[in-house]
């Protein structure tokens, strides 16, 4: 038969009531009667409810996650991050994704509802903000994560530095004398795809080398958009050594319609990505990218929450995690 909390309480002789605060941690208890508690408790090998034991201290030790879908090639590496922390620490993950749309929020909601999870960690889904804004509002904990330039500060927010990452990109383009760049963005509604077009554009506009409108891509982070930029850009005669992708999707489509229009990388055009996603150096040539401090950043919003549970307040202002250039073939022969 379990071992029940009367069980102990019989052997310790007190209450049910004693047991449970020497449980939760509530209430002026002397401390002999605790410790006796704990000794039977230990004695019986009685093991509590998780769900009983977070109802009494009004906490779930769950974490909820909202993330647009799985299938993203980083979302991987920045979920990893968040359950280093949240298992070291003994919580658990609640996760929800938005593959189905309307049905698949409608089902986010209810588990809102019902307090499930204690905070939450989110990966915006696209048109979810205000939404996410309102959860907040009304009192539930939530950290951004890669939040798309959300930059009002109502919701605490972990991001990296798109800027800085595309200037990084163009000083290496620079160095090795590719001045006549192609860049293909990623959607114009992303704040960092305008981050990362204007990091990049400064620094050639710096150098004495804007760089002109017809060199400009608009993608949407696609391996087949990526092909679709250099192929278009190749048929109507724009001249470009470097290929710029604001994500490495794009670059390995770059790279493929670079290789079937009979261009050679890096010895007739350099490509640079971003994100460093695993299979960036898995590439023929393997590929140079700005490393987006993803795995780090799962951890930061990750710890920021649990904090918060300890009394800690939230961030009033976004936690920044560099980002860093990694070379590779791609670019350096």
């Amino acid at each position: 038969m379990p071992i029940t909390i009367a069980d102990v309480a019989a052997r310790a002789k007190v209450s049910k009531t004693t047991v449970s605060r020497v449980l939760n941690g509530k209430g002026e208890l002397d401390e002999s009667t605790a410790a006796r508690v704990r000794a039977v408790i230990e004695e019986l090998g009685y093991v509590p409810s998780s769900r009983a034991v977070g109802l009494a201290r009004g906490r779930t030790r769950v974490v909820g996650m909202l993330v647009p879908s799985l299938t993203w090639p980083w979302i991987g590496e920045v979920l990893q991050g968040a359950v280093d922390v949240l298992e070291t620490e003994r919580y658990g993950l609640l996760l929800f994704t938005c593959n189905r749309g309307e049905e698949s929020m409608r089902q986010f909601g209810v588990q809102v509802s019902a307090k499930s999870f204690d905070g939450l960690l989110v990966i915006e889904p696209e048109g979810t903000l205000d939404y996410i804004a309102t959860l907040h509002r009304r009192g539930l904990p939530v950290v951004l994560i890669d939040d798309r330039d959300q930059t009002s500060g109502e919701i605490p927010s972990v991001g990296t530095t798109n800027h800085d990452g595309a200037a990084s990109a163009a000083r290496h383009l620079l160095d090795l004398g590719r001045q006549r760049p192609l860049v293909i963005t990623g959607p114009e509604r992303f704040g960092c795809t305008r981050q990362r077009s204007a990091g990049f554009a400064a620094i050639y506009a710096e150098a004495g080398r804007p760089i002109t409108e017809d060199r400009w891509y608009l993608g949407d982070f696609t391996v087949a958009r990526g092909a679709e930029g250099v192929q278009r850009a190749l048929a109507a005669g724009v001249e470009f050594d470097a290929v710029f992708a604001h994500n490495d999707l794009s670059a390995l489509g770059a790279m493929q319609a670079l290789a079937d229009s009979g261009r050679q990388v890096p010895e007739d055009v350099a490509v640079v990505g971003f994100d460093d996603i695993p299979t960036a150096a898995h590439t023929q040539p393997p590929l140079s990218t700005v490393h987006q401090p993803l795995r780090e950043m799962g951890e930061a919003a990750a710890r920021t929450l649990l904090a918060h549970f300890e009394g800690t307040p939230l961030p009033e202002s976004p936690t920044v995690i560099p980002t860093s250039f990694i070379p590779r073939a791609s670019t350096v022969a």
